[in-house]
């Protein structure tokens, strides 16, 4: 659906060029003060119903549109504040949450936020139960028990979980875009055969955030207008304005023009030209993404304890990253990305050869050859062809066996591949999220099908890190459970069935005079009402 924006206040140029699918060509002029114009790739978006939104885009976008009950400060990552509750206690029994609300707020309807409200957004995500779900549902919630487990008593809301778990895996969970919190009475007036209102949020917001979304058409853009009496404090610009853009030249071109304040596709090879510019700027930050070699223990000698330590030792870290992975990716040898709680820093391996052939020959491997299954993606394909270079020089021979992204995930999936390179990208802001998938697998059997499990994909029986995982997940001392996924990376890093590389990094190239943007990090959610120029 595409409402139509008040042309007076957005401007001709804007507006056409958005609701007729304008070429760049209609934004030839210097952008308004009171709006950031932005350029990227957005065709990922489903809806902007947060209880749905589940890819990068639409998550930007609702992230700016609603509030949760709890909160990650952009300008502090990983910090936990109050959002729409202003405090929260969980009681002695470990399951039972209470949350007060926040006084004096309201949607952008006008409706006054209540407990109300948050009971029924949470209910309807399980409800619902689109993607994004199960980052609630798997603490207990299900249709037949949410009504009862999550309520409102005195005022305050109260969530009951199945079991005790460490209070700050439960409320990171509650700061996803998932847990964003919507206006009953408007949402419920739109609810057309039971959908919850889900079809008419798709496409219009009904929240908290410091914008609004006046207007969105698919493959084209979107508007957000600034909305008076935010919470945390108005937005310094009025609104902001998304064109889908998606060819790296293309953004080159509007930026060197100045019709766009920030482009978020700059290729790496023209960032460096840009940064030269004394106009532009290039902002770099981490991300959320790690890449690994996935080992398959199914694949003789690859279950090889020695093996796997000689291949830590057969990457070159460094010169990929100093080289054609420049700008794009960092060294990190540890499955949680830098942001996370527990994350460390510790990059213990290097390119040594000579190392990595003595470990094989003393533990008697014999030379031998190896499949590397391989996206069709350069970035991908180059980082095999040194490590096809470097593994052969200790005597392991490297077939490429080249396909798409889709065909090599259904080999990884099935358990049928050699050797791959992967990334993976945390499901929402804790630890556990990567915990549970590179250090947990609680059936190894093929019949188990465990595929959001990476430790099952690689065949691969964590041991005694099953345990140290879930007691993580529930160890309720914040310092401790920080200690607790220190180690089980530190172990994991030195004895399992993967070689983790690289963490991604993020390069927004945008006008000198634009600051304040930030894209989350490692928990990868834009945020652009801090934003100035």
């Amino acid at each position: 659906m595409l409402h139509t924006p008040n042309i007076t206040k957005l401007g001709l140029a804007l507006a056409a060029a958005l609701m007729l699918g304008a070429a760049p060509s209609a934004l030839m002029a210097a952008t308004p003060a009171d709006t950031l114009v932005i350029a990227d790739a957005i065709d990922d978006i489903i809806s902007f119903d947060p209880a749905e939104a589940f890819e990068f885009s639409g998550t930007d976008t609702t992230n700016n549109l609603y509030d949760s009950l709890v909160e990650l400060d952009p300008t502090k990552p990983g910090e936990l504040v109050p959002g729409l509750a202003e405090s929260w206690s969980v009681a002695e029994d470990g399951v039972t949450y209470t949350f007060t609300m926040r006084p004096g707020v309201s949607f952008s309807s006008g409706n006054p936020v209540r407990a109300e409200d948050a009971a029924y957004s949470i209910r309807r995500v399980v409800m619902l139960n689109k993607n994004p779900a199960f980052i609630l549902t798997q603490f207990g919630l299900t249709p037949e028990n949410v009504e009862q487990n999550v309520r409102v008593e005195d005022g305050k809301l109260i969530i009951v979980t199945d079991k005790p778990y460490a209070p700050s895996f439960f409320y990171n969970c509650l700061t996803a875009q998932v847990g964003g919190i919507v206006d009953e009475l408007t949402v419920s007036q739109h609810d057309v055969n039971g959908d919850m209102g889900n079809e008419w949020l798709k496409s219009n917001s009904a929240g908290t955030g410091a914008y609004v979304l006046k207007s969105f058409k698919a493959l084209e853009g979107y508007v957000l207008e600034a909305r008076e009496g935010h919470w945390r404090g108005d937005a310094t610009l009025k609104r902001v304005f998304m064109r889908h853009v998606p060819e790296t030249a293309t953004q080159r071109l509007l930026l060197e023009k100045g019709d766009i304040d920030i482009g978020r596709e700059v290729s790496t090879i023209d960032s460096p030209a840009l940064a030269a510019n004394p106009a532009l700027k290039l902002q770099e930050d981490v991300a959320g993404y790690v890449f690994y070699l996935s080992l398959n223990q199914k694949v003789e000698p690859l279950n090889n304890p020695a093996v796997q330590e000689a291949m830590r030792w057969l990457v070159d870290y460094e010169g990929m990253t100093n080289s054609f992975l420049k700008g794009q990716f960092m060294v990190h040898q540890s499955f949680l990305p830098q942001g996370y709680l527990g994350a460390i820093d510790d990059t213990p391996y290097k390119l040594d050869v000579e190392k990595a052939k003595q470990i094989m020959a003393d533990a008697g491997v014999a030379p031998f050859t190896v499949t590397l299954n391989v996206r069709n993606r350069q970035d991908i394909m180059d980082m095999a062809q040194s490590i096809q270079n470097t593994f052969g020089q200790a005597g392991i021979t490297v077939e490429l066996q080249v396909a798409t992204g889709k065909e090599v995930l259904e080999l990884y999936r099935a358990r049928q591949h050699g050797i791959t390179i992967q990334n993976w990208g945390p499901d929402y802001p804790d630890p556990h999220t990567n915990a549970s998938t590179f250090a947990l697998n609680t059936d190894n059997s093929d019949e188990a099908k465990l595929t959001g499990s990476l430790a099952w994909r690689n065949a691969w029986d964590p041991a005694e890190l099953n345990a140290m995982t879930m007691a993580a997940v529930e160890e309720r001392d914040t310092d401790k459970r920080r200690a607790l996924y220190e180690d089980i990376q530190r172990r994991h890093q030195a004895n399992s069935a993967f070689v983790t590389m690289f963490q991604s990094i993020n390069q927004t190239v945008m006008q000198a005079n634009v600051s304040g943007f930030y894209t989350g990090g490692s928990t990868d959610s834009a945020s652009y009402w801090l934003v100035t120029k």
